[in-house]
C-alpha cells in the first residue's frame, strides 16, 4: 500500500470519527459521505442503546447523542467483535473525569455485568462433597460469582433518582448467573464483598484463614468475627458461590 493511500486512508475514518473536528479528503462527495457518517454513528448507538437502557433513562438524548460521539471521536476498540463494544464503552468511562453525570461509569459497569455474565464462558463450580466444611476447606470463588464494589448505589440509579453525591457507605453487590441462565443481583455485607474478593485475589487459604485474616485488619480477635464467619461461609457455600478446591483427578 502506498504511503498517499494509506494517508487517505487514515483521513477518511478520522473524518468519519469526527467530522466536526477532522476534514474530509479533498475530492470526496459530501452526500455519499455522509451516508457513511451516518451508517457508522446511528449503528454504534443502536449498540450501545441495547446495553445500557439506563443510562438512556437519565441522560437528555442530547447528553447521550454527545457521549457516543465522543466515545466514537476518541476511543480505538481493541476487539473487532461487536460483543466487546460494550465492554469497550465502560472501560472508556471508567478513564474519563468530565462525565455527564459524576456516577455514569459506575453505572454503565453494573448494567454491563448482566450482558458479561450471560455471555461468560466460565462453568459453575463442581458439586461440593457431603460434610465439606468450608471453615476448614481450601475455597475458590465460582467464576459465575462476581463480587460487586460501588461508590454509587447504581442498583436504585434512574430517572427518578439521580444524586450528586455519593453516599457515605459504599454499594456491595453479588452478580451470579443461576442453573437457568438468569443473572441475580443481592446485596452483600462489607464483610461478605471482602471475604470474596480476598479469595480470589489471596493464595490458597481456607475460610477460617480468611476470615481470621478480616479480623485482623479490622482489629478485632479471630473469636469475634468466628460464629458470624461460620454462617456466610455456610451461606455462600449452599448458593454455589464458594466451594472447596478439590483435588485434580488422576
Amino acid at each position: 500500500m502506498s504511503d498517499i493511500l494509506r494517508a487517505q486512508q487514515h483521513a477518511l475514518t478520522a473524518h468519519l470519527r469526527d467530522p466536526e473536528q477532522r476534514p474530509a479528503p479533498a475530492g470526496l462527495d459530501d452526500t455519499r459521505l455522509q451516508v457513511y457518517r451516518d451508517l457508522l454513528f446511528n449503528n454504534l448507538q443502536a449498540l450501545l442503546a441495547g446495553s445500557f437502557p439506563v443510562l438512556l433513562q437519565v441522560l437528555a438524548t442530547a447528553e447521550w447523542h454527545a457521549l457516543c460521539r465522543r466515545y466514537f471521536a476518541e476511543h480505538r476498540c481493541s476487539s473487532p467483535l461487536f460483543t466487546e463494544v460494550a465492554a469497550e464503552f465502560v472501560g472508556w468511562l471508567q478513564t474519563c473525569d468530565d462525565l455527564p453525570r459524576p456516577f455514569l461509569a459506575e453505572l454503565a459497569h453494573y448494567e454491563w455485568v448482566e450482558q458479561a455474565l450471560q455471555g461468560s464462558a466460565a462453568e459453575p463450580l463442581p458439586p461440593v462433597p457431603p460434610g465439606t466444611d468450608p471453615w476448614t476447606s481450601v475455597l475458590q470463588v465460582s467464576g459465575l460469582a462476581w463480587p460487586l464494589g460501588y461508590h454509587w448505589p447504581v442498583q436504585q440509579l434512574g430517572r427518578d433518582h439521580q444524586p450528586v453525591q455519593p453516599p457515605a457507605q459504599p454499594t456491595f453487590l453479588l452478580a451470579r448467573r443461576v442453573a437457568g441462565g438468569e443473572v441475580v443481583f443481592a446485596t452483600l455485607s462489607a464483610l461478605a464483598w471482602q471475604l470474596l474478593e480476598q479469595i480470589n485475589v489471596g493464595p490458597p487459604r481456607t475460610g477460617g484463614e480468611h476470615l481470621q485474616t478480616l479480623a485482623v485488619q479490622h482489629g478485632l480477635s479471630p473469636a469475634q468475627i468466628e460464629t458470624d464467619g461460620r454462617a456466610l461461609l455456610a451461606q455462600l457455600l449452599a448458593a454455589d458461590v464458594i466451594g472447596p478446591v478439590l483435588p485434580t483427578p488422576g
